[in-house]
């Protein structure tokens, strides 16, 4: 989608700050904390998130269900109560000890799964709709245009297709001019080529209203994509919150290994100036030395690249399951059996196709990177 030229939106103030200026807080998040009613006093849905969103920012909320995203974001919104801690808004507390301001007073945009158009209005009424009373519709028109939907102002939601309801819930949660736009899980309901196109639109099109963005998403793939920063969220904890890369080359814990870059966790032991796993050795970089007691158990996490399969009738691992991903094969392996059984994913290239039910080996490639836990120190494959 072409966008054209600045709008009566853009912020020429903006465009002019340097980028080594601090820039304005607009979430602040602090202990927050959430139980839902009558649940057990134990069932936190939230432990003690803190989580800013600065000015022009666009932050994803990663994790599996159930781990507190679409909760947070209804905490922003208004929707629903904190236990405890508070919730900021450009400099505003919206939500805390002794404080609370009703989301239509919040000053944010929400971006809904299943989109939550009106039925009964048309596309130019649905556009419209949050606008006070007398506000100039003129940037709503300008919405429109900008998200590819002139001309289709009167067909009613039931006459457009998934991607054109999407931009225009879009159209509506910024038609206000709002500084901060929740969206969750947007993308989730479209087809892949339309997700594609939409959420690679969506960092331009926040910043053209200079708005700034919290997606929920469960798709790290999606969250790595389009963020300038990914929480990842478990069990209603903040496991990490960091830049894509980051996110990549030096994940804070295990889980977000696993869940973030699907990599594979092998118990480790040391032995000596290295560590032997069941795939093969790793040392520590140069000029670096392992902490870890002699002996001690550890993990670490190795990426589905970093291992290589060989057929072998008196292996101790077994292709469990396989996907063809278009350039590359995705393989379910199990190496060892009973207790000490480890599940591993591996990913390798089309010409090496292996049977479900096949015997195998598997070794570690020489000069791979991984990473110990806790400690979160770089190895390499020996």
């Amino acid at each position: 989608m072409a966008l054209p030229g600045p709008g009566p939106i853009a912020s020429d103030l903006d465009s002019l700050m340097p980028p080594d200026l601090p820039r304005r807080q607009h979430v602040r998040i602090e202990g927050l904390w959430h139980r839902y009613p009558g649940t057990d006093p134990e069932a936190w849905t939230l432990r003690g998130i803190d989580l800013s969103l600065a000015q022009g920012e666009l932050v994803g909320l990663l994790g599996p269900s159930g781990c507190g995203k679409t909760t947070l974001l209804r905490l922003i919104a208004g929707f629903e109560h904190p236990s405890r801690g508070s919730v900021a808004i450009d400099g505003r507390v919206v939500a805390g000890p002794n404080r609370w301001l009703e989301p239509e007073r919040r000053g944010v945009g929400m971006v809904f799964q299943d989109y939550a158009l009106f039925p009964h209005l048309d596309a130019w009424r649905n556009a419209c709709f949050g606008l006070r009373r007398g506000q100039d519709s003129s940037r709503a028109a300008w919405l429109l245009e900008l998200l590819g939907l002139k001309g289709l102002e009167e067909r009613y939601p039931h006459e457009l297709s998934g991607g054109q309801r999407q931009r225009l819930a879009l159209a509506r949660a910024l038609a206000p001019g709002p500084s901060v736009v929740l969206l969750d899980e947007p993308f989730s309901n479209l087809d892949v080529e339309v997700r594609l196109r939409l959420r690679s639109e969506l960092p331009a099109v926040l910043s053209r209203c200079g708005a700034s963005g919290l997606i929920v998403t469960h798709d790290p793939e999606e969250a790595l994509a389009i963020c300038d920063r990914v929480a990842v969220l478990r069990n209603g904890n903040l496991d990490q919150c960091a830049s894509p890369r980051d996110l990549v080359q030096r994940p804070a814990t295990p889980f977000v290994g696993r869940f973030v870059l699907q990599g594979n966790l092998v118990p480790a032991r040391r032995q000596g100036d290295h560590l032997d796993t069941a795939l093969g050795r790793l040392a520590p970089l140069d000029g670096q030395h392992l902490q870890p007691s002699q002996g001690e158990v550890l993990e670490a996490l190795i990426s589905p690249e970093a291992i290589s399969l060989e057929a072998d009738g008196e292996g101790d691992a077994w292709v469990m399951g396989r996907e063809f991903l278009g350039r590359d094969w995705l393989y379910q392996v199990q190496q060892g059996s009973g207790a000490a059984a480890v599940q591993l994913r591996l990913r390798l290239p089309l010409e090496q196709e292996h049977p479900r039910g096949q015997r195998c080996r598997l070794r570690l490639r020489r000069g791979e990177a991984a990473l110990l836990f806790p400690e979160r120190q770089a190895l390499v494959a020996l």
